[in-house]
């Protein structure tokens, strides 16, 4: 049972400020509004950590060592900082930050619409309706899985998933799998889908590489240390660009010093390009995985660089050889002769913003924000990649960024009133 069963239940009215989402995100700026004496509430639609419980595949850990999981007010402090959080243990970690805080949550409370009235916000939802000077939106940016409309081509007899759709190697059907895209999320399942003995390939778009340990340490230890993870987007030329770049090539786990496309094919998996369309039964590729490989090569080779002067300041020791990724010819993939009846597309995510009724969308359907400022006075959103440093869309990210969100909000609820005269 949830240790937050003994939290007094809230009832929808007039408040400051309402915070949707009960992920790292929506606790964070709970905590912090709540150390600054803000009157708020938290809603959720599911339970606490409603997305890494319910949408997530059962073997999935952290991308980030355990040493980097805090949240205001809070870090880990376990016996294994150099471990990955499971799924589960993020779960409870999120669950006991909320009731050791006594945040002011609802749960099971899915919010239906939020529109401007006047100078307040109308938060409609199936617990009733609040009004409050501001909103938070802490819902994240991976509500929804992202397929191309390519999908449509696939014969009706192939079973189609998504990560949200994927538990084990048990919940895909028997034969031979195509996994849609190759950052994180593609990765981990062509590996775990191989080690279950079966035949993977694996279409390959733009990607991001880099190795799981350097010199001695997590990559992500690196990027901290060279201050990589708190660039600030102000500081980024081009930010649009950088909110869409895929995640990395990684997992948690110390076992394999890098999971990239080598390791992969070594273990049997065919790599291809970019997926493009079906064609009488078979699947067509872009022809440009080797310009995408080659690219992904040069960027990590820039990173390890900029690692390097670091490293080599701090005593390091020296870095062990990474080969370049090796490439075949794009093959034409007969879905009837490889016998391939599930098709994976971990081909990214993208928010459900469909209860916004307001005009802050651009045409793409992403918010239009300034660093998690809306384009509406009183609105506010945290957790989407990049938003105000590198390291935003991360757990460890939240703490800056929620700081700043809740010192301009702050200020915005002491700022009087402008009426039209």
């Amino acid at each position: 049972m949830s240790r937050l069963s003994h939290i007094p239940r809230r009832t929808a009215g007039a408040i400051d400020v309402v915070v949707i989402g009960a992920g790292h995100a929506g606790l964070a700026i709970s905590h912090l509004l709540s150390t600054r004496g803000v009157e708020h509430v938290v809603l959720e639609r599911g339970e606490v950590a409603n997305s890494w419980r319910k949408e997530r595949w059962d073997s999935l850990t952290l991308l980030t060592p355990n040493w980097q999981t805090r949240l205001p007010g809070c870090a880990y402090d376990g016996d294994d900082p150099d471990g990955y959080m499971s799924v589960g243990a993020l779960s409870q970690f999120l669950d006991d930050y909320a009731a050791n805080m006594n945040a002011p949550i609802v749960t099971g409370c899915a919010v239906t619409s939020v529109r401007k009235v006047a100078e307040r916000y109308r938060v409609t939802t199936s617990q009733g309706t609040w009004s409050a000077r501001a909103v938070v939106l802490a819902t994240g940016a991976c509500n929804a899985p992202s397929v191309p409309k390519a999908a449509s081509e696939l014969p009706a007899a192939i079973t189609q998933l998504t990560p949200f759709d994927y538990r084990s190697p048990e919940s895909v059907p028997e034969g031979g799998v195509l996994i849609v895209g190759a950052s994180a999320t593609g990765l981990q399942l062509a590996d775990e889908l191989l080690t279950a003995g079966r035949d993977v390939t694996l279409a390959t778009g733009e990607h991001v590489r880099m190795p799981r340990r350097y010199r001695g340490k997590d990559i992500f230890y690196w990027m901290t240390r060279c201050g990589i993870h708190d660039q600030r987007y102000t500081d980024v030329e081009d930010i649009a660009r950088g909110r869409r770049l895929p995640s990395p090539q990684l997992v948690g786990s110390s076992d394999l010093p890098i999971l990239d496309l080598n390791h992969l094919k070594d273990r049997g998996a065919t790599i291809a390009g970019r997926f493009m369309r079906v064609w009488n039964d078979e699947v067509q590729f872009s022809g440009s995985l080797g310009n995408a490989c080659a690219l992904a090569d040069l960027k990590m080779q820039r990173l390890l660089k900029l690692i390097d002067e670091t490293a080599d300041r701090d005593g390091a020791p020296a870095a062990d050889a990474i080969a370049s990724t090796r490439v075949d010819d794009d093959p034409v993939l007969s879905l009837a002769v490889e016998h391939v009846n599930c098709v994976i597309w971990a081909t990214g995510f993208r928010p459900d913003y469909s209860w916004l009724d307001m005009d802050v969308l651009d045409r793409k359907g992403q918010l239009r924000h300034d660093g998690g400022v809306v384009d509406s006075e009183g609105l506010y959103v945290l957790g989407l990649p990049l938003m105000r440093r590198r390291k935003s869309s991360f757990i460890f990210g939240i703490e800056d960024d929620a700081r700043e969100i809740a010192d301009h909000l702050v200020g915005y609820l002491t700022t009087p009133v402008r009426r039209a005269s």
